[in-house]
């Protein structure tokens, strides 16, 4: 495909899934954002160097855009979620992060102490409302944004409920009961896309879905666990959003190889987040591997590049992730998670500079 730079951002995103190459690489920030205190000082920065905004600066850049239905159901507590978990603000110094403080299903002992908890209805959102935010979010100065609808991680859900140490001895000891937990959510979240994608008439173009499964040297369980309890839930819930036309776009953090070849067969379209910092994790193994039937997101190591390396060392990583990566298609661009705090605004104006301009 000869490439013009008058794509607008839907089409740059589908014509790179589609593995094809486009006018520049597509930017996003999936499942990603700017901590706090990193944004004050990239806003300080721009307006001081560029006479500009974040908003104003980032808005020509990034190419999907997320939407979805209004909460209308019970009001819920301060901090708590619709699974009923419950979080607070623990600081880390110059910001802070929501940390769970009460695990709602901690102490369930049977199947019937599941049954009794609330669980979370499709009727608690206003899927009309699906219209409205595609019309606010669905186009700019650059033409028709990608969009993306979320959540889907059926695995965290599960232990936001009942903790993560519990439901893991609970793969063991009490299949059952794990089993009948994760069935719930799937349930819901099978619903709740359902619902999304066919109020949004064909709009929605990705679904987010997550899972945390790696951790920096390896998977967090046995590849044989995760086949028995997680991936046959994201299988169903997949198999359900590929019936409206959208793509799958799949996060998980950590050293995930070994489960790529899974992932795949379990239907994701795109593996986001490429923490390339983990054991294992190599771009051009991964393209090499499964770039024919795998697109991908991320890849910027918010570990080691951006909060530590130099403006020239952040441009390096960008152009050697967008030839490796993005070569025939089949890459968007971003960092490997959130931006943290003390990440120097010259290394993320360095990112977003030379990704704009980029090509395989």
């Amino acid at each position: 495909m000869n490439a013009v730079s008058t794509l607008s951002p839907r089409e740059r995103v589908r014509l790179a899934l589609d593995h094809e190459e486009t006018d520049r690489v597509p930017i996003a920030m999936v499942c990603s954002g700017i901590n706090a205190p990193a944004r004050a000082q990239l806003e300080e920065y721009l307006a001081r160097e560029r006479g500009t905004t974040v908003d104003a600066y980032l808005e020509p850049l990034i190419d999907i855009k997320n939407v979805g239905p209004a909460y209308v159901g019970p009001a819920l507590a301060e901090g708590e979620d619709v699974w009923g978990v419950r979080r607070e603000a623990v600081s880390y110094g110059e910001g802070a992060y929501d940390e769970i403080r009460h695990y709602p299903l901690k102490d369930a002992a049977d199947l019937d102490a599941i049954a009794w908890h609330r669980w979370p209805s499709t009727e608690w959102y206003d899927y009309a409302s699906i219209a409205d935010a595609i019309a606010r979010a669905g186009e700019g100065p650059g033409g028709a944004y990608c969009l993306m609808t979320a959540n889907g991680n059926v695995f965290e859900s599960s232990w936001y409920m009942r903790g993560m140490e519990q439901l893991m001895m609970d793969f063991v000891l009490n299949p059952e009961l794990a089993h009948e937990i994760m069935r719930r959510v799937t349930d819901f979240y099978v619903e709740h896309f359902a619902r999304v994608l066919e109020a949004a008439r064909g709009r929605i173009d990705l679904v987010f879905t997550a899972d945390d499964i790696g951790g920096q040297e390896g998977l967090l369980l046995s590849l044989a666990m995760w086949e028995e309890f997680i991936k046959p839930c994201h299988a169903r819930l997949n198999a359900r959003i590929h019936e409206f036309g959208a793509k799958v776009i799949y996060h998980s953090d950590g050293a995930v190889t070994e489960a790529v070849p899974g992932l795949i067969d379990m239907g994701i379209d795109v593996l986001q987040a490429l923490q390339f910092d983990a054991k294992g994790m190599d771009p051009k193994n991964l393209k090499d591997s499964f770039g024919d039937r795998l697109c991908f997101e991320g890849g910027v190591s918010v570990q080691k590049t951006l909060p530590f390396g130099t403006p020239g060392d952040v441009r390096r990583e960008v152009g050697h992730l967008v030839s490796t990566l993005g070569k025939g298609g089949g890459y968007i661009l971003g960092p490997s998670h959130a931006i943290q705090a003390g990440t120097p605004p010259e290394n993320i104006v360095a990112m977003f500079d030379t990704a704009a301009s980029a090509r395989p």
